[in-house]
């Protein structure tokens, strides 16, 4: 027994079992080992999980998994939308950047931050959540500092190329390993209560921007009236730098002191966590492996063992290409909103430190929305409605937006439809990133499915950074018609998705049982018979 312990999910192999299966502790046995300590069959040794209280174990998974991964997410975001707060700070005005390279500085992260998600969602399982995403961290974290010392667009270009690089891992691995843990119909309110550190860390970065503007701007008051060398009039805050610098500098050692806690806090699979029993690993990686064909008369094991043939499946499964509509009919109103948000507030005529302060009761609703959405969500056992209810309150937003704007002279209007929109908009992304991953079967294909959805759906940040120009400022007419253009198509990818899944379930249902065998219908994976999508 002692050898299977130290067995991984994504080492199991393919024999699987056709007992009875539910989500009640009754039925699960743990997985026997073989000589090599590899996982190999959920039935055969016998721990008896009957005592198992699954309240109390999802309860423990929460408080020793959630927590760390809301905040290494909280810190991802912070990392990657602080530049919004360091342009209203002074940043363009000290590179001497013009409007059209600042939003390069935007678009260039997106290349390097899809290119490699695949690559490192299939690493994170052969190096273990434990040692690849603190490492991911770390290096991003010394790329944050070290923008705080750049000394021209080329620099700043080049640095956010390298965040970029060093980023790509961690929300694509995250919303894996959550995977890894939960269960379809639990994964949602837990993508969602990691995902809402986004809003957050929105409201934290305003608020720190805040702080810093106001520090800095008392530092330069007091320093007004001295006269010295050149050197020192332009030393106008603490340490010499600007305030928008010391941005990314202590966002940037925030990160990288987090990344070291994270080392000895991130666990790295249910067989393997030392907080749980062992009847309880048994109960959570036996729910786990036969959760696709819950609905089924016909249990079947997902697939657990790595081949490339399931990489190619992902890369053509026509889910993850419509679904991309709908990830990018979410993810440019989000990315458009979190990199312009505070400009866009400050050109409606309110002060730099008021439009940083404005941003944070926007992104704590939205926070609290995303969690209570979720929950609903997973209650139901569905996802389309709300997303499509969510991406339609971020039309509402938008629409009073564009009107508000068209109008003139009405600034309390258009910060309301930016924060109705905000609102629609956290809620619909976890919603969207579960919807796709509760479909995808298979622990590899669901890895490289996943990283794909994600990453090239995050090509919508390389749009999104172009629609809000400074030309088009303050009414931004054209940036918010842009967004509301995506979200028509979204809304018509979530209806098409949700019509192929029932058309495929229902066929599935009338199909014979036995065409395949187990083995067979574990390698199709979602393509199995057995197989029941979540609408």
């Amino acid at each position: 027994m002692s050898n299977l312990l130290k067995g991984r999910r994504g080492m199991s192999s393919e024999k699987s079992s056709t007992s009875h299966h539910d989500d009640s502790p009754v039925a699960a046995r743990l997985p026997a080992s073989d000589e090599k300590g590899v996982v190999v069959d959920a039935e055969s040794a016998g721990a008896d999980t009957s005592g198992v209280d699954p309240k109390k174990v999802l309860l423990k998974m929460d408080l020793r998994l959630i927590p760390m991964l809301a905040l290494l997410y909280l810190l991802s975001f912070l990392d990657r939308g602080n530049i919004g707060n360091a342009r209203i700070e002074g940043l363009t005005e000290t590179l001497n950047m013009t409007g059209p390279q600042y939003n390069w500085t935007l678009t260039v992260f997106f290349f390097t931050y899809c290119a490699f998600e695949v690559p490192s969602n299939l690493l994170l399982k052969r190096l273990r959540p434990s040692i690849w995403l603190p490492s991911i961290m770390v290096a991003w974290g010394t790329v944050m500092t070290l923008m705080g010392i750049v000394q021209d667009f080329k620099g700043l270009l080049i640095a956010r190329l390298f965040l970029g690089v060093t980023e790509a891992g961690l929300y694509p691995g995250v919303a894996y390993y959550i995977t890894m843990w939960y269960c379809r119909t639990e994964a949602q309110f837990r993508q969602a209560m990691f995902f809402s550190a986004a809003s957050v860390a929105g409201a934290f970065s305003g608020l720190l921007a805040y702080a810093i503007a106001v520090s800095n701007l008392r530092s330069r008051r007091a320093k007004s009236s001295y006269r010295g060398s050149i050197v020192q009039q332009k030393m106008d805050g603490v340490g010499g730098y600007e305030g928008w610098r010391w941005i990314f500098i202590l966002e940037g050692i925030l990160t990288v002191v987090v990344a070291i806690i994270a080392y000895f806090t991130i666990y790295n699979f249910p067989e393997t966590a030392e907080f749980l029993t062992e009847p309880e690993r048994a109960w959570v990686v036996h729910r786990l492996r036969y959760q696709g064909s819950k609905d089924s008369s016909q249990m079947v094991a997902e697939s657990e063992h790595f081949k490339w043939k399931y990489v190619r499946e992902a890369f053509t499964d026509w889910q993850i290409y419509l679904g991309l509509w709908m990830y990018w009919g979410i993810v440019c109103p989000l990315y458009g909103t979190s990199l312009f948000l505070p400009s866009i507030i400050r050109e409606l005529g309110y002060t730099s430190s008021t439009a940083q302060l404005l941003t944070v009761p926007i992104y704590i609703t939205a926070a609290i929305l995303a969690v209570a959405v979720a929950w609903f969500s997973d209650r139901s056992g569905q996802r389309s409605p709300y997303i499509f209810a969510c991406m339609c309150v971020v039309g509402v937003g938008f629409i009073i937006c564009i009107s508000a704007s068209a109008h003139g002279g009405v600034p309390g209007v258009v910060y309301a439809g930016i924060f109705i929109a905000v609102c629609g908009i956290y809620p619909a992304f976890p919603g969207n990133v579960t919807w796709i991953s509760n479909n995808l079967a298979g622990s590899y294909k669901r890895s490289a499915g996943m990283a794909i959805h994600i990453g090239v759906g995050n090509l919508a940040g390389a749009m999104a950074s172009n629609f809000y120009r400074e030309a088009d400022s303050p009414q931004y007419i054209l940036g918010h018609s842009l967004e509301l253009g995506f979200l028509a198509v979204g809304l018509c990818a979530v209806v098409g998705l949700r019509w192929n899944y029932q058309r495929i379930n229902r066929k599935r249902d009338q199909m014979p049982l036995g065409e395949f065998s187990d083995a067979e219908n574990s390698e199709k994976g979602d393509r199995a018979p057995t197989y029941r999508y979540v609408l």
